[in-house]
């Protein structure tokens, strides 16, 4: 009896049959198609079922011809994913950028100065002697910094002589004039009329320059936030159906879902994330939390979030969802 109790335990019984599909994998064999391989992820289980749900929706949201925001941060420009994102802004794919204020930076940077391959392990004292910054395996000598802070105050001088008073989107737009770079965001944004929000402007050295640019030049220049809160809730408003892909978290995937919810929320959201959801934290907070706040509609195939570093992942969302 004791031998037959625990067989029941190692191998319980069940008739159950369920209609859900076969888990099968791509197969390799023959000549190799990106897009079936692609189609397969929705049956190989764990994330890449989870980047198949993502390249759903982001179909499902140019369908419905929905305002499309697209939320990233720094580290994005940082990456090879700039060039990504200029592509989607060139090609009109999204319609509203929110960042932070080092993408901003960033962006200007690359279109006269390259940042360049490193490594994560390197020997942090020699680097800062040699005057080169690390972004994860990724170097950036410190005569970025120098260029850009004389490129800025340049551009200080015209952007200010306008209005003393601007707002994060005019200097966003106004820069992005300036810039020659085909693969720069900022140019493409400017080009196409693609509003670029950076809620936390000064987060960045744009905030220090502007602070030694206000106590040097001109203590009367500033920065007003509030005029920009206001139309990314407007247009909102205005808009029948809003799409959300936000690749990371922080400030730009709150700024975009918080001010959906005057809209009774996102109608298709996309998250790219490794952030932790148990510690509480909004870069952590999956869609379906969002959901209780009222910030997405509680839809349940309207959502979803790919738990994965996003280089490895946006650009293969961007060729399944939106270049094919």
């Amino acid at each position: 009896m004791a031998n037959e109790d625990s067989h029941d335990y190692v191998v319980p019984e069940g008739e159950e049959e369920l209609d859900t599909p076969d888990v099968r994998g791509y197969d390799f064999r023959g000549e190799f198609d990106l897009d079936k391989m692609l189609d397969s992820y929705a049956t190989t289980g764990f994330q890449a079922t989870q980047l198949a749900e993502a390249i759903d929706i982001a179909n499902r949201m140019q369908e419905a011809d929905a305002t499309i925001y697209l939320t990233f941060t720094s580290n994005i420009v940082s990456s090879g994913l700039r060039e990504t994102i200029a592509y989607l802004v060139r090609e009109g794919y999204v319609d509203v950028l929110i960042t932070t204020s080092g993408s901003l930076t960033e962006d200007v940077i690359k279109t006269a100065k390259p940042f360049k391959m490193g490594d994560w392990n390197a020997d942090e004292v020699a680097l800062r002697e040699r005057g080169i910054n690390r972004l994860g395996n990724l170097f950036v000598p410190s005569d970025r910094y120098v260029w850009l802070e004389e490129y800025l105050y340049d551009f200080f001088d015209d952007f200010f002589d306008k209005k003393k008073i601007r707002t994060p989107t005019e200097f966003a737009r106004e820069l992005g004039e300036t810039l020659d770079d085909e693969d720069s965001v900022l140019k493409q944004a400017a080009d196409n009329d693609v509003p670029v929000y950076c809620p936390a402007l000064t987060d960045a050295e744009v905030g220090n320059f502007l602070y030694y640019y206000r106590q040097s030049y001109d203590s009367d220049v500033g920065i007003e936030i509030l005029d920009d809160y206001d139309s990314l809730i407007e247009d909102g408003l205005l808009a029948d159906t809003t799409g959300l892909i936000a690749v990371g978290g922080g400030v730009p995937k709150h700024h975009a879902i918080m001010t959906n919810l005057f809209r009774g929320g996102a109608d298709y959201v996309v998250y790219i994330s490794t952030g932790m959801e148990g510690d509480g934290s909004l870069s952590g907070a999956t869609p379906s939390e969002a959901v209780s706040w009222g910030k997405i509609k509680e839809e349940q195939t309207n959502y979803t979030q790919v738990e994965a570093e996003a280089t490895l992942v946006f650009p293969l969302l961007v060729a399944s969802a939106f270049k094919q």
